[in-house]
């Protein structure tokens, strides 16, 4: 079970040995084995208490923003960025090796957009046009990352943001047609969000980073040593970098929702210029978000969910990161 804390006034302690939620609607107790993850937005209160059944219990902790951004996170002295492999990860950041694995990792990323596109129902001749276009435009920005050469990635970097950047465009271009008239948009918008559909997309995205930093964490990871993404003082930018392999993700769930009609009006309020994710919307996406997760896919050799694979490729970075900086 993900709790998610996001009513003004909630209220999280901790009750011999159970969480203990309180709200206008009345109290609920829940055993820890059954919680995986909390999410506390503004105007809710936690308890020391509960913040150490949760560490004693290994569990996520995150304090999110109106977006569903992490802003905060508390987590068990146990974790934490382990010497050995942290030593490993700032002698990979400048060396040839990364160049590889962010080539591998944006490349990646439009493999995956243009497979999405691919499996969208297209409304008419033009939506046709534009996603055959789109799934062209991809696979030429792939293959000209995929063939660019550098000794380290700063090397490299401008070339990069140039070419994600417009296969970006060409691939939100895309989705635009074959999204109801009412999740259509001019252009992809993040802070804040211009319409419903960024909107959503925005909080799903924020979910998703939440997930991928505990990750890294708890595989021994740093999450602030970036590779691509180094400029952003005090953030996560690893994060930003990994993130990468999965928006598809939350892309899909993001179209597949819009497309079934799933958000009435009052899931979205205008507000500081920009458009937000309310309450009932909010609690659409985070449970679409999290069962989407919590399917068992195969995955190379493995099949298990979607957030154990997550987990699994946190644990397997840090073994590339110690591998070849040995080598």
């Amino acid at each position: 079970m993900h709790l998610i804390l996001n009513t003004y006034g909630v209220s999280l302690q901790a009750e011999q040995g159970r969480f203990l939620i309180q709200s206008q609607e009345g109290k609920q107790h829940l055993p820890p084995d059954q919680v995986q993850s909390i999410s506390v937005s503004k105007g809710a209160r936690v308890s020391s208490d509960a913040v150490l059944l949760a560490i004693e219990h290994e569990i996520d902790l995150l304090f999110v923003d109106s977006m569903g951004m992490p802003q905060g996170r508390v987590w068990s002295v146990r974790y934490g960025s382990i010497s050995t492999i942290r030593k490993s990860q700032l002698e990979f950041v400048f060396s040839p090796a990364a160049v590889t694995w962010i080539k591998e990792q944006l490349a990646y990323k439009l493999e995956t957009q243009s497979a999405l596109l691919l499996t969208l129902e297209a409304t008419d001749d033009r939506a046709t046009r534009l996603i055959q276009r789109a799934t062209n435009a991809l696979d030429d920005h792939r293959q000209k990352i995929l063939q660019s050469d550098g000794e380290t990635v700063s090397d490299l970097a401008p070339s990069l943001r140039g070419w994600e950047g417009a296969a970006s465009r060409r691939y939100f271009e895309a989705l635009n047609t074959i999204l109801p008239t009412a999740y259509q948009f001019a252009t992809r918008s993040k802070h804040p969000a211009t319409d419903p559909f960024n909107a959503l997309l925005n909080y799903g995205y924020g979910m998703l980073y939440g997930k991928i930093e505990g990750a890294l964490i708890k595989a021994g990871i740093d999450p602030y040593v970036g590779v691509f993404h180094r400029d952003d003082y005090n953030r996560p930018v690893l994060v930003y970098d990994v993130i990468e392999r999965y928006r598809v993700w939350i892309d899909y769930i993001v179209i597949q929702l819009c497309q079934q009609a799933a958000f009435p009006e009052e899931c979205f309020v205008a507000r500081n210029g920009g458009i937000w994710l309310e309450g009932l919307g909010k609690r659409i996406l985070i449970q679409s978000v999290n069962d989407y997760l919590a399917e068992v896919i195969t995955d190379g050799p493995l099949r298990r969910s979607r957030m154990v694979h997550i987990q699994q490729y946190a644990h397997d970075l840090a073994t590339h990161f110690q591998k070849t900086t040995r080598a």
